[in-house]
């Protein structure tokens, strides 16, 4: 299964897999974007990635981190 902006519970799960002592708060969001189209499972068109869908990765993230 590939990943795509959509899919941000999902992302976030695998951020975590990845990243498990990071701190989702602290990361900006030119990181965040990287280190999500550094996922072996991410197909998507990086044009396609706005500030709201960080932001809804990001969230995701911290609602898994609690």
């Amino acid at each position: 299964m590939s990943l795509r902006w959509i899919d941000s519970q999902e992302i976030a799960l695998a951020l975590i897999d990845k990243h498990p002592e990071v701190d989702p708060t602290a990361l900006h969001f030119p990181e965040l974007m990287q280190w999500i189209l550094a996922l072996e499972d991410f197909d998507d068109d990086p044009k396609h990635c706005g500030e709201k869908v960080l932001e809804a990765v990001q969230m995701a993230w911290i609602d898994e981190a609690d």
